[in-house]
């Protein structure tokens, strides 16, 4: 069995969607959910700057309809009969929702808009961030946030971790690290799963009762704790709470090790789990979707398993 992995933000590249849109068919359907969402996401995946589309309501609605298009053609291009297990990083989680039949298309982009624009609006009532924390056994990084005010929000595996909390303290934390520490801050606009997001927690908890939902047709693991998923509404729910909780991904690698997964395609923009999995799970086979030629290689690569 294979593992569709889509990424979170922070993924977002400038013009990382052009090479699939020069298909008319998907800039078709990209067209269709700008109008549906009201935000241009043909402009923002090709011409936009990386200031434009690192705005947490732009972003988020942005990875996932990447997520989505490029899974759509990879699930096209792929056996029928093709084992296939579904995870996501973060926001990544609603991309992989809807292709594991759990949301459709269409509600999986309306509801992380929402999201995005919720947690934006969390993240301006105070100056927040987040960093990438390189180094240091995971208690010890656990205890020198708790230390210096910060949450850890990603344990993303692979010695990483990252945090997020109020930008004084990131600063701080980044100008004097823990010895065998380093801190690179990311490219995000707030403290993303941690309490800072209550409100956005709120919102997305409102729309998401009012949205149908189905039982995965396929494995779906959860950054709740990396396990699968056995039911829609259980599936949504996570979806809503994971805004304030921290990202599990060194969870999921784990059961996609214990369940002898074969290899990892990352969806676009893709390139930071395929790194975080040949540093985890060693040996495993990876293909990164950036462009439609990948999905060439990721076929062959399932079809020679």
């Amino acid at each position: 069995m294979f593992v569709i992995a889509s990424p979170g933000q922070g993924s977002q590249k400038p013009g990382f969607l052009s090479p699939w849109l020069e298909h008319p068919e998907h800039a078709a359907t990209v067209g269709r959910w700008s109008e549906s969402l009201g935000i241009d996401l043909v402009t923002h995946g090709t011409t936009s700057d990386l200031e434009t589309i690192t705005d947490t309501a732009i972003a988020q609605p942005l990875i996932v309809a990447a997520g989505i298009l490029t899974g759509r053609a990879l699930l096209a291009a792929l056996p029928e009969d093709q084992l296939l297990s579904f995870a996501g990083h973060s926001v990544g989680e609603f991309s992989a929702a809807a292709l594991s039949g759990v949301l459709t298309d269409e509600d999986a982009l309306s509801l992380v808009a929402l999201r995005g624009k919720a947690m934006a609006q969390a993240s301006a009532l105070e100056a927040t961030g987040m960093a990438a924390i390189i180094g240091g056994e995971i208690d010890q990084v656990e205890a020198a946030l708790v230390a210096a005010g910060l949450h850890p929000a990603n344990y993303n595996g692979g010695g990483q971790v990252v945090a997020a909390g109020a930008q004084s303290a990131l600063d701080a934390f980044a100008t004097a690290p823990p010895a065998g520490m380093r801190v690179i801050p990311l490219t995000v606009a707030g403290a993303f799963h941690t309490p800072y997001m209550a409100s956005a927690v709120q919102a997305l908890a409102e729309a998401a009762a009012k949205t149908p939902s189905q039982d995965p047709r396929s494995p779906l693991y959860t950054n709740r704790d990396g396990s699968r998923v056995n039911t829609g509404r259980d599936a949504l729910a996570y979806l809503v709470d994971q805004v304030a909780r921290p990202v599990r991904w060194d969870y999921c690698m784990a059961s996609f090790e214990k369940d002898n997964i074969e290899g990892m395609i990352e969806l676009a923009p893709a390139g930071a789990l395929a790194g975080l999995a040949k540093r985890a799970l060693k040996g495993t086979p990876t293909v990164a979707l950036n462009n439609p030629d990948d999905i060439n290689t990721a076929r062959d690569m399932v079809i020679a398993s």
